[in-house]
C-alpha cells in the first residue's frame, strides 16, 4: 500500500497526527526529522547551527529517498522537506501527501516552538516564512486538510480524504 506522508508548517501537527494515523491503521510510523536527528546524534537546532540548513536539507533528501521504494508507512515530514522538488518527486512516488494547512497564527501561538531552529526570530518572521513555503505545500499535496479543533478530528478527515486513494 501506499505511503500517508503529512506535510506542512514546523508544529501544524504532522507527529502527533501521524502517530495517531500509525496506531489506528497499524501502519509503522516514520518521524524524518527524529530520524535525522537520532542518526545525527545532534538536535535539529546543533545541527542547522553547526553544519548549516543546505547540511540539514542533504540529509532530508537522502532519507526521502530511502523511504521512496518503501510502502505501508506513515510519514511525518520535517517542515521544509518539500522546498526541494526532489524530495516531493520521491515522497509522491509511492505515497499519498496530505497537507496539514493549520493556521500560522494559532501555530507560533499556541505551539511551544523553542526547540525549533527557524522559528526563533519572531512571530513575524514566522509568518514570513510560512508565505514563502506557501505554494511548496500547495504544490507537493494531493490533499488539503484544514480542521484542527482536535488531533483526533484532524485524523478523522485524513482518514476520510484517504478512502479516494489506494492507501
Amino acid at each position: 500500500m501506499k505511503n500517508i506522508v503529512l506535510i506542512g508548517m514546523m508544529g501544524s501537527g504532522k507527529t502527533t497526527c501521524g502517530r495517531m494515523l500509525s496506531e489506528k491503521l497499524g501502519r509503522k510510523f516514520i518521524d524524518a526529522d527524529v530520524v535525522i536527528t537520532g542518526r545525527e546524534g545532534r538536535t535539529a537546532t546543533q545541527i542547522f547551527a553547526e553544519s548549516g540548513e543546505p547540511y540539514y536539507r542533504d540529509l532530508e533528501t537522502a532519507l526521502c529517498h530511502e523511504l521512496e521504494d518503501q510502502g505501508d508507512l506513515v510519514i511525518a515530514t520535517g517542515g521544509g522537506m518539500v522546498l526541494r522538488q526532489e524530495n516531493v518527486d520521491a515522497l509522491q512516488k509511492n505515497g499519498v501527501v496530505f497537507l496539514l494547512n493549520r493556521p500560522v497564527d494559532e501555530i507560533f501561538d499556541g505551539e511551544n516552538l523553542s526547540d525549533r531552529p527557524l522559528a526563533q526570530n519572531g512571530k513575524q518572521d514566522f509568518i514570513n516564512r510560512f508565505e514563502a513555503r506557501r505554494p511548496f505545500y500547495f504544490g507537493a499535496a494531493n490533499e488539503v486538510i484544514t480542521e484542527f479543533a482536535t488531533p483526533e478530528i484532524t485524523v478523522a478527515c485524513i482518514l476520510e480524504q484517504m478512502k479516494r486513494y489506494d492507501v
